[in-house]
């Protein structure tokens, strides 16, 4: 059975555009969220010998891309239905297409895509993925299935426009949705720790009245 309450907030994978925002193309909703995720990023270097020392000059060849993992599952035991059908949407999400230009067929690379779960966004591209059935019907239709899912980032940090509330900073983002109630100081408290610091959520989101937001805006939160 998926994850229940009232304030319970469920993670997801959609498409995006090249701003890194909601392209409302295919969007997966994870049934449950996961026990945890594991951001990552190597950097490479290349070992030189040096004089008269057992301590090898080390020498920076290139940037890494940052890479997201997690584990998802899913569950159709209780709806009576082939998990297939959810986790099928996710491999759409690794399918590049093809496309008429010029009177020719042209690769279409596979959407970029976010991982969004409360105030956490990764905007990537999907590297790898492998789903594992677990649990099958008399039948043999599975009804529960693992998926291992690496996110690999494709874009400079800087290929993201800041002035854009939803993007800015790189492909890790601090999301926060408001709620009915809500005011910029408690916010603040909640993110930084110190009601003060409101401003700084004010200023990145371009907001001229603390005191009156709408509930269901989206606010970026500037890393502290």
């Amino acid at each position: 059975m998926p994850e229940s309450g009232d304030n319970l907030v469920h993670a997801r994978i959609f498409e995006v555009d090249s701003s890194g925002n909601d392209k409302n193309g295919v969007s997966v909703p994870c049934m449950f969220n996961p026990f945890e995720y594991t951001v990552s990023k190597s950097n490479s270097y290349e070992e030189a010998s040096r004089n008269n020392s057992d301590v090898p000059q080390v020498e920076f060849k290139k940037a890494g891309a940052q890479t997201l993992r997690l584990s998802l599952t899913f569950d159709t035991y209780e709806a009576d239905k082939d998990v297939s059908l959810e986790t099928n949407k996710l491999w759409k999400l690794m399918e590049s297409k093809t496309r008429q230009e010029g009177g020719r067929d042209t690769k279409v690379p596979p959407p970029e895509v976010a991982f969004e779960w409360g105030v956490f966004r990764f905007v990537a591209v999907i590297t790898d993925m492998t789903q594992k059935f677990t649990l099958f019907k008399y039948n043999g239709t599975p009804v529960r299935a693992k998926v291992d899912i690496t996110f690999t980032q494709h874009k400079d940090l800087n290929d993201y426009p800041s002035q854009n509330p939803t993007s800015g900073g790189g492909p890790i983002r601090r999301m926060r949705t408001v709620i009915a109630g809500d005011r910029l100081d408690t916010i603040a408290y909640e993110i930084y720790g110190d009601a003060t610091k409101w401003r700084i959520i004010a200023e990145q989101n371009h907001i001229t009245d603390p005191l009156h937001l709408r509930p269901g805006q989206l606010l970026s939160i500037p890393l502290d």
